[in-house]
């Protein structure tokens, strides 16, 4: 019979386990500290370690490598009350066998329990992690989020490929840069590139380079994005917008791990990490014919969902203390939501995700004086949001429309000269007085989407953005 060590100073919990775990054939073993546990395990006793990880005599994340020294077979289940992104980072770093969130599926947990019994004893090896990032990517408490804690966790020591998806605004490249900055590849660049804004004929180019003289204006060689993202991570945002030409050729990296550039015959070994985002249900474009089956097979290796905001509602007031505090360290006063306040937020439908929520929070911090905001405040601010929305965002503008506005505003400019021909410099003058109010306009219809809004206007993204400082827009600045 298999012997478990349980080791949790809440009593409930640990009748609950050895309760639980007996009927399902184990011997059980209980303690409240960490010293009877160490001292069990260090001589020898037990087949798999639960743990609390914070006990009043102790921490079982420095408890653990101790553990992996004297017994690296022995598989510990980590438990914790302080559920997040970092504790399941810090369990899989000090090599936790599994991490588990604190109110725990009973069910689940017995399964992780088997399922390490059943498996082949192969020592964890413990990964340094001092060089990893400080500074908090995720935020939250859901259950949902843990979830997504949990699989990053076991991600971020391989190289498998991942797939993000999930609405705009959930934080897919958080996530993507999350999986470099906490991996194996952490020394590495991380380069990520946009799908859908690049001009379709220059995505192969941007992704692999070109030779001099490949096409019109190439008069110099070009490193593309699998060059500077060689030995990290490339990430490919909006995947589901690759043209098929590209998609072709990303098939033959997955599956040959070696490219050329545009132009070029030598075929270039790569050694780059994939993680692939989309908020386009990927399955859809293949019954349309827009997007390969066998690529998507090649880069759904690990699916990850990320759940928008109103699936997860009970992050925000996490999110909102967040995002204060980092309007904090911009300079801007410190603030406080109203319980009643948050009880509306969390009954908002939030349709632009945590990026909304984010511009929610930082317009508050800017535009109000008091101390703590209210619930009108909220209410009004929320409702100028839907207004907004349901006026301009429903449908995109038709170029015609936007046409008319500059004609109109031309007429008005020649009126001013009373028939007589305006000054020298026409061009400037005129772009200066037009530019600015169709960007704003475009902006607003979009709902600060800089990635729709550059599609609709024809420009290149980086292009709006440098335009958006020269003429200090303070429209929501999103990007996908």
């Amino acid at each position: 019979m298999t012997c478990i060590l349980v080791a949790d100073d809440d009593a409930a919990i640990r009748t609950v386990l050895n309760q639980a775990l007996s009927r399902a054939g184990h011997d059980v073993r209980v303690t409240s500290n960490v010293e009877t546990l160490w001292r069990w395990v260090s001589g020898g006793e037990g087949d798999l370690v639960i743990t609390d990880v914070v006990m009043p005599d102790g921490n079982a994340f420095d408890l653990l490598p101790r553990i992996k020294n004297v017994r690296p077979e022995l598989p510990v289940v980590a438990m914790s009350a302080q559920n997040t992104f970092m504790t399941a980072i810090r369990a899989s770093e000090v090599g936790a066998y599994e991490y588990l969130p604190k109110p725990f599926d009973l069910t689940e947990l017995v399964n992780i329990v088997q399922r390490a019994l059943s498996e082949p004893k192969t020592p964890t090896k413990e990964t340094a992690g001092a060089d990893a990032p400080e500074a908090l990517p995720l935020i939250g408490r859901s259950a949902a989020m843990q979830e997504i804690y949990r699989l990053l966790a076991r991600m971020m020591q391989t190289d498998l490929t991942v797939m993000i998806s999930g609405e705009s605004g959930t934080g897919k490249e958080l996530v993507a840069k999350a999986l470099h900055d906490y991996g194996r590849r952490r020394r590495g660049p991380f380069v990520a590139i946009n799908m859908a804004a690049i001009p379709r004929d220059l995505i192969e180019s941007e992704l692999f380079g070109h030779e001099k003289g490949a096409f019109t204006g190439a008069q110099a060689r070009s490193f593309g994005r699998f060059e500077q993202a060689e030995g990290g991570t490339l990430f490919l945002d909006e995947i589901g917008d690759m043209p098929m030409e590209a998609q072709t050729r990303l098939l033959r990296v997955l599956q040959q791990g070696e490219y050329t550039t545009v132009g070029g015959r030598t075929p270039i070994r790569t050694d780059v990490r994939i993680v692939a985002a989309t908020n386009k249900d990927p399955r859809t474009l293949i019954d349309q014919g827009l997007f390969r089956e066998d690529l998507f097979y090649r880069l759904n290796v690990v699916p990850l969902r990320l759940p928008p905001l109103r699936e997860r509602t009970e992050d925000i007031p996490d999110l909102v203390r967040h995002f204060f505090a980092r309007g904090e360290e911009e300079g801007l006063q410190a603030k406080r939501i109203s319980a009643d306040g948050l009880s509306r937020m969390r009954s908002y439908r939030w349709p632009g995700n945590v990026r909304e929520l984010e511009n929610l929070v930082r317009r508050l911090a800017a535009l109000y004086p008091q101390d703590e905001i209210s619930e009108e405040i909220i209410e009004q601010e929320l409702r100028t949001a839907g207004a907004l929305r349901s006026t301009q965002m429903d449908s995109m503008p038709e170029e015609a429309t936007l046409s008319q506005a500059v004609e109109q505003h031309l007429q008005r400019y020649f009126s001013r000269f009373d028939g007589q021909l305006p000054p020298a410099g026409l061009y400037q003058r005129i772009l200066a007085e037009v530019e600015q109010p169709l960007l704003i306009s475009a902006l607003t219809a979009t709902g600060g989407n800089q990635l729709k809004a550059a599609e609709l206007l024809g420009l290149n993204r980086n292009t709006l953005r440098k335009k958006i400082r020269e003429y200090d827009i303070n429209i929501y600045r999103g990007t996908h």
